[in-house]
């Protein structure tokens, strides 16, 4: 690669990751519908035809931002790697709390601003983020949940477990996009307090519907076969 050819790529990365930037804070300060390509570009100090080549449209771009905001929230490598901790399952959940907590109460910048705007008004691009974001974060998170209950994966009621297991969460990301009224309150407790509430609660769930399964195993085995 010659140094002119190197120099543009530079130059080329650089440009993606100021639309990028521009885009995100624009998208969460007033929203996907709002936001036109138009602002962006001024914003960015680009042109118009910069936001083509980069990301195909505003929809392209749209859709990179909400997944560079879920990555930024909730890397697939980091679940990944507690996931592979030689620990028990239940200090997986804890870990997996502590991720969340974090993101939650640092705020993350327009990351979790996007987010929130997305889940409280979702649009047909949600269907994306799940697909290329989320379905293999939750698939890990799946595993760890299999492993606290002894629920297999392929049993409904694990599905069941993980959306009571994140909701909380879901709670105080839309919370930390400044949304008020008690889950506000919630959010300023003291990390390690709210960390510690939400990994007793869910692990005080976990174990009753795991004792659940093996008592009445018949329903939701029968739906997890069919």
């Amino acid at each position: 690669m010659t140094k002119s050819s190197r120099s543009s790529r530079i130059d080329g990365e650089v440009t993606r990751a100021r639309i990028l930037e521009t885009a995100g804070r624009l998208f969460a300060q007033t929203g996907f519908a709002e936001t036109t390509s138009k602002a962006i570009a001024a914003e960015a100090e680009v042109d118009l035809a910069s936001i083509n080549y980069h990301f195909n449209s505003r929809i392209g771009l749209y859709q990179t931002v909400l997944a560079e905001a879920h990555r930024h929230i909730i890397d697939l490598d980091d679940l990944l790697l507690i996931a592979e901790r030689d620990e028990c399952a239940e200090e997986k959940l804890r870990a997996f709390f502590t991720l969340l907590v974090d993101a939650a109460q640092s705020g993350r910048g327009w990351h979790t601003g996007v987010l929130a705007r997305e889940l409280l008004a979702p649009s047909s691009n949600l269907q994306v983020l799940f697909t290329k974001e989320l379905q293999p974060k939750l698939t890990v998170i799946l595993g760890i949940l299999s492993e606290i209950t002894a629920i297999p994966i392929s049993n409904p009621a694990l599905l069941r477990c993980l959306v009571s297991t994140a909701a909380p969460c879901l709670m105080l990301l839309v919370a930390g996009n400044g949304l008020p009224g008690p889950v506000q309150l919630v959010l300023q407790m003291p990390k390690e307090q709210l960390i510690a509430h939400l990994f007793s609660f869910a692990l005080a769930g976990l174990q009753a519907i795991s004792k659940e399964c093996v008592a009445q195993p018949s329903q939701d085995n029968q739906h997890s076969k069919n």
